[in-house]
């Protein structure tokens, strides 16, 4: 297994003209079923996820009233990506991605419904809460990176910016609906009810996966060999290429700033009077925006180069994060949140797909899991230190902390020529 010389290499299946993808690729990817099969596995657990991960702060405040204590459910469930992606990456090039995929959503499915059946029976601790989050963050660590790498495999190279924008849509979606109904069911039906949305979810995103046809197996594989070597070309290659490099250290930051808003905004909704319902559909604008994003992001990636596209979308979101501020309620907040969310599937669309352009398929789980590794770093940091700021400072503090930050990361992008003249994949 080598790692190709330039950036533009690209090696797999997908290149071959025998291969499923290449005979599907005039065909629009609603017609293609295994495209539609890992779409829709993915969104639906989306789905859960959001409906879920809206009743995880609001269980914690009712039970402690500390926002730091509500923060950590956010940095158990990224631990395991911090201390697991970079042998995770390498394990997805060795196995086959479709079977570790199944094993992992029966897995969340089993502890998520052990959460679920405590609060039913009114017996949750919160070291039980705590440790299924970490589960999930663990589970979600193999499918994350399983099904990025099994993307190049269902859809032809030239397709991926549409894929991806699909998917960032189905996201989008997910975020307008998951908050506002796993809300309306903590409020309405009982604490337990998201969870269980969560579980059935994750049963039909393992029913989708279960039927894939497509082998997403590497067809060829080097003789085995130690798993840090493995490790080690994933991170080689990322450090060689220096556009992929520093996009992932910009993203980390910006996504240091977003593990603080879900949090932010919630509190902040509080602070208005407004009920856990209407936090829901505060958090639901925020998808609304995603969605409206996910259409407009095939449109600005295949009409502005990559540098002043990057640059463009941070430089927006830099300037309307401080106008949470200025929230006087839920619509308000929600707003801002909307159009900040707008921004971030563009955003995704344009780096997702071009990276995934760019890494051969035998080096896609290890090169994608040492970019995630690399822009999700900062997520723990960003959710402790908003719980420690709203509950030793203020939400004045806490906002001035996180714009102060978002603004530096659109100035890094700004400044750095690999970012400011980089083009379209393949122009």
């Amino acid at each position: 297994m080598s790692v190709p010389a330039g950036p533009g290499a690209q090696a797999g299946p997908g290149a071959g003209p025998g291969n499923a993808a290449v005979a599907a690729a005039l065909r629009p990817l609603w017609r293609q079923p295994d495209f539609m099969r890992l779409w829709t596995a993915q969104v639906v657990a989306n789905l859960g996820g959001q409906a879920s991960g809206i009743a995880y702060p609001l269980l914690v405040l009712a039970l402690t009233g500390s926002p730091q204590q509500a923060s950590w459910v956010v940095v158990l469930h990224m631990l395991p990506f911090l201390l697991l992606s970079l042998p995770v990456g390498a394990l997805v090039d060795r196995w086959d991605r479709r079977r570790l995929m199944l094993l992992c959503l029966a897995g969340r499915v089993l502890a998520v419904a052990s959460l679920a059946l405590a609060l039913a029976l009114d017996r949750l601790g919160l070291p039980h809460l705590y440790a299924v989050a970490m589960l999930e963050g663990l589970f979600h660590v193999f499918v994350n990176i399983a099904g990025t790498a099994a993307l190049p495999r269902v859809v032809t190279p030239g397709q991926l910016p549409a894929a991806t924008a699909q998917n960032q849509a189905g996201y989008g979606a997910a975020a307008v609906l998951g908050p506002a109904v796993g809300a309306a069911l903590y409020q309405g039906v009982g604490r337990a009810a998201p969870f269980g949305l969560d579980v059935l979810c994750h049963g039909l995103a393992w029913w989708s996966v279960w039927r894939l046809r497509t082998p997403l197996a590497l067809a060829t594989r080097s003789p085995p060999r130690r798993l840090r070597t493995e490790v080690a070309e994933g991170l080689r290659w990322l450090w060689r290429e220096r556009l992929v490099r520093d996009m992932a250290l910009i993203t980390c930051v910006v996504n240091g700033v977003q593990a603080a808003v879900p949090l932010l905004l919630i509190v902040l909704a509080h602070q208005h009077g407004a009920s856990d319902a209407q936090v829901g559909w505060m958090l639901s604008c925020g998808g609304v925006g995603a969605v409206l994003g996910a259409v407009a992001g095939p449109w600005v990636q295949r009409r502005v180069q990559f540098g002043p596209a990057v640059i463009g979308l941070l430089c927006v979101e830099a300037a309307v994060f401080p106008l949470y501020a200025l929230g006087t309620g839920v619509w308000s907040l929600g707003l801002v949140y909307g159009v900040i969310m707008f921004c971030a599937p563009i955003y995704n669309v344009v780096q997702f797909s071009h990276r995934l352009a760019m890494i051969p398929d035998g080096l896609q789980g290890r090169v994608n899991s040492s970019f995630r590794l690399v822009a999700m770093g900062l997520i723990p940091v960003g959710a402790a230190a908003c719980g420690w700021l709203l509950e030793h400072r203020d939400t004045g503090t806490a906002l001035a902390v996180f714009s102060t930050v978002w603004a530096a990361a659109a100035l890094a992008a700004v400044i750095d020529p690999a970012v400011r003249r980089a083009r379209r994949h393949g122009d």
